[in-house]
C-alpha cells in the first residue's frame, strides 16, 4: 500500500507540468499583445499630426493599458510557473533577473492581479472621463464601469485585509510593519 501511495503522490506532483502549456499559451498572448501595441503605436504617430490634443492623450492611454496588461501577464507567468510548476533557473543566472521574481507568492500574485486590474481599470474610466468633456454623455455602460471598478478597488482592498490576518495569524510581519 505504501507503494501505491508512493506512485500516487509522484503523478500527482508531476502533474504540476500539464500547467506549462498554459504558460506557453500566454506567452503566445503576449507576442499577440506586442502586435497590438505596434497597432495602437502607429494609430498614436498619425495622431500627433492632427492637433486634437484629447485624441492623443486616449491614445497614449490606450498604449498605458496595454503595457500594463503585458505587465500582468509577464507577472502570471513568471510567478504561476515558479509557484505551480518549477523555479527558472535561466533567471537565477541572469543579472537581469526582475528583483521580485522568486518572491511573489501566491498570495502576493492575487494582489498584484487585482492591482493590474484596478490601474487598467482606472485607465479606461478616465477615457470616458475625458469623452465626457468632449460632450459624450452619461450612459448605463459608464455607470457599469465605474461600479466595476469599485468592486475592483473594494476586491483588492479585502484581500489585502484577508493576507494580513493571515500573517498575522502565522506569526508573520505585514508588509509596512
Amino acid at each position: 500500500m505504501k507503494k501505491f501511495a508512493h506512485g500516487l503522490e509522484q503523478v500527482l506532483f508531476s502533474s504540476r507540468w500539464l500547467l506549462s502549456p498554459l504558460y506557453l499559451g500566454l506567452v503566445a498572448v503576449l507576442i499577440l499583445v506586442l502586435v497590438r501595441f505596434g497597432f495602437e503605436f502607429v494609430a498614436t504617430v498619425e495622431h500627433v499630426f492632427q492637433n486634437q490634443s484629447h485624441t492623443f492623450i486616449l491614445d497614449v492611454l490606450a498604449l498605458l493599458d496595454i503595457v500594463l496588461l503585458a505587465n500582468l501577464i509577464l507577472i502570471v507567468i513568471f510567478a504561476g510557473y515558479e509557484n505551480f510548476v518549477s523555479k527558472i533557473d535561466a533567471a537565477h543566472e541572469s543579472e537581469d533577473r526582475p528583483h521580485w521574481m522568486g518572491t511573489i507568492d501566491f498570495s502576493g500574485l492575487k494582489l498584484k492581479l487585482i492591482g493590474s486590474l484596478v490601474a487598467i481599470s482606472v485607465i479606461e474610466l478616465l477615457k470616458d472621463f475625458i469623452g465626457l468633456g468632449e460632450g459624450h454623455k452619461v450612459d448605463d455602460s459608464l455607470i457599469w464601469r465605474v461600479i466595476i471598478h469599485l468592486v475592483f478597488v473594494v476586491s483588492g482592498v479585502l484581500f489585502a485585509v484577508m493576507d494580513a490576518i493571515a500573517a498575522r495569524s502565522e506569526g508573520k510581519p505585514v508588509h509596512g510593519e
